[in-house]
């Protein structure tokens, strides 16, 4: 495969509401698109997970792009022998920027696939059609604001029910909802690093609800803790943001850190090293699900191929189009029976309409290549 031209779109699309979680406010998502042609003349896109500042990880997307630029496409284009299975390798000297290196490789994927007929979900080994879907719930201003969107959540259908907590907002939302909906909802919390140390004790007194797991209470080079919690608690420990690669998962859960990861493939580096911490995992016994970072259409469907395989055994915060956005920049992804079709179409089944991503668009970037 050889690359012909790159084409770098970012767009914001403003959320239905705020979404807030220990990190901070955000009101839109601002994304970046990675538009690839090939010599074939076959088009492939790809997104980058990066926020807009590294508040939730390192990278940012301006960072992103640059990376993108100035970096990773010169070392793609200088390849005779390119191929989506061999980008990892070629972007390896490029330190890091796991974010960016995701959206190149989903855009070469796409590309590839899409030349060959073949789905993202068969490349990488899907056994479902459709997957059950979680929705992640913000935290809230009141307690009768976080009922009312629990309420409406589980009457769309949603699987299981994830609510963001912090210092201050744990014990008591979480009783709220348990109180309010009963022991048969799936429920669990997730901190975003928002707790140290001295927390221990605290964190301990979720083991009352039930919760199917915490995830990344603490720092994300923190596994000592981590697994002090997990040896002290019944309620599953679930690393997010310790989890930047195949071997971080290897070494998270032989140190007893976790029982439980939850897989980003933007921040792991993309859907093939997605793949491999999958792999290591069930091998193991070790259930995963598949994370979300607000994003678009095109992320959203990469998502569901990579949920729809075997180990993937917990609902991922994928969730409808329209838990988000009031429009996005693909044909929506909509709410059947608590789940989320699968795209059966070549590549990730999916590609940006005209309409909706020109309302949607801030800048495009026509990266010159050689």
């Amino acid at each position: 495969m050889k690359i012909e031209q790159v084409a770098l779109h970012e767009v914001a699309l403003p959320l239905v509401s705020p979404f807030r979680t220990s990190v901070g406010v955000q009101e839109h998502r601002v994304a970046l698109l990675v538009e690839l042609r090939t010599d074939d003349g076959v088009t492939g896109w790809g997104e980058c997970v990066a926020e807009e500042d590294p508040s939730y990880a390192s990278e940012y997307l301006s960072g992103a792009r640059e990376v993108i630029r100035r970096f990773l496409l010169p070392v793609l284009t200088a390849d005779p022998r390119l191929s989506a299975a061999r980008a990892a390798e070629l972007m390896k000297p490029v330190r890091g920027h796991r974010m960016a290196k995701a959206a190149v490789e989903m855009a070469l994927l796409d590309a590839e696939l899409r030349r060959a007929g073949i789905s993202l979900a068969e490349h990488l080994g899907a056994v479902r059609e459709s997957v059950p879907v979680g929705v992640s719930v913000g935290i809230m201003d009141s307690l009768d604001e976080l009922i009312t969107a629990v309420d409406g959540y589980l009457g769309a259908g949603y699987a299981r029910i994830k609510l963001k907590i912090e210092p201050g907002w744990d014990l008591e939302p979480v009783a709220a909802v348990r109180e309010t909906f009963g022991s048969a909802v799936a429920l669990q919390v997730d901190a975003n690093t928002a707790y140290s140390p001295v927390d221990l004790a605290h964190l301990r007194k979720l083991d009352a609800f039930g919760l199917t797991l915490i995830e990344q209470p603490f720092a994300p080079d923190d596994l000592e803790t981590h697994a002090r919690l997990a040896a002290r608690i019944d309620t599953p420990v679930c690393l997010d943001e310790s989890i930047t690669s195949a071997r971080d998962a290897v070494t998270a859960l032989r140190q007893g850190a976790c029982s439980i990861v939850n897989v980003k493939p933007g921040r792991v580096g993309g859907y093939l090293e997605a793949r491999r911490i999958h792999d290591l995992c069930q091998a193991a016994g070790v259930p995963v699900w598949c994370g979300g970072m607000l994003e678009t259409g095109l992320g959203r469907a990469a998502n569901l191929a990579l949920a729809a395989l075997p180990g993937f055994t917990l609902p991922g915060d994928i969730s409808a189009s329209a838990r988000y956005f009031h429009r996005d920049i693909t044909d929506p992804f909509v709410l059947e029976g608590g789940r989320l079709r699968v795209p059966s179409g070549p590549g990730i089944g999916i590609a940006p309409d005209a309409a909706g991503l020109a309302a949607a668009l801030v800048t495009t970037d026509l990266v010159p290549l050689g």
